[in-house]
C-alpha cells in the first residue's frame, strides 16, 4: 500500500449505553489509519455497516478505482445489500479466511485505541454516546499521533504518497 484509499479495513465494536449495548461500525483507511466512516446503532443489522461505508465513500479525497474493502466474515459484510453497495462503489471485497483477529489487525487496533484512550466506558443515553464518539473520531483523525505513522496524525498521512517510515519494532521479524 503506497497511498490512501487503496485498502479500507472494517470492523464492529460494542459500546455501553444506558444498560444496553450499542454497536459502532468503523471504516478505516489502511494506509493513513484515518477513520473514513462510522455508524453507531443499538443493533448489528446491515444498515450499521452500510451507513459507515456510505460515509466513507462520501468522504473520499481521491477517486482511485477499486478500493479493497477488507472485513471479517460477519453476516453484515456478507449480506447482498452490503456487497451490492461495495460493488456499486468499485470496491473489491476481501474477507478474513478464519476468525483470527490478526487477519484484520489494523481494524482491531483502531477499535482498541478508541476504546482505551478516547471513548468512555459508559454513556447515559444514545445521544450522548453519538456526540462524544463523533468528537473522539475527530480527535483520533486530526490530533492523535501514531508511532506506526512516524508520529504523524492520520489526516496528514492521508494526503501523502509513498511508503511510510515505520518507527515501531517488529519483534517477530
Amino acid at each position: 500500500i503506497n497511498h490512501s484509499e487503496q485498502v479500507w479495513v472494517n470492523d464492529i465494536t460494542y459500546i455501553n449505553v444506558e444498560n444496553e449495548t450499542a454497536y459502532l461500525a468503523l471504516v478505516t483507511d489502511a494506509y493513513s489509519k484515518k477513520i473514513m466512516g462510522y455508524s453507531l446503532k443499538n443493533n448489528m443489522k446491515v444498515e450499521l455497516v452500510k451507513e459507515a461505508l456510505q460515509m466513507a465513500v462520501n468522504c473520499r479525497d481521491f477517486k482511485h478505482q477499486n478500493i479493497i474493502h477488507h472485513s471479517d466474515r460477519g453476516i453484515q459484510y456478507c449480506s447482498t445489500e452490503s456487497t451490492n453497495l461495495l460493488q456499486k462503489n468499485n470496491c473489491m471485497i476481501s474477507m478474513t479466511q478464519n476468525s483470527d483477529p490478526y487477519e484484520n489487525a489494523i481494524a482491531e487496533r483502531v477499535n482498541g485505541i478508541l476504546k482505551t484512550e478516547l471513548i468512555s466506558n459508559y454513556y447515559k443515553d444514545p445521544l450522548e454516546a453519538s456526540q462524544h464518539i463523533a468528537r473522539c473520531i475527530t480527535i483520533y483523525n486530526y490530533k492523535r499521533r501514531h508511532s506506526s505513522l512516524n508520529w504523524q496524525v492520520p489526516e496528514e498521512v492521508h494526503k501523502q504518497y509513498g511508503r511510510q517510515k515505520k518507527t515501531w519494532r517488529n519483534y517477530y521479524y
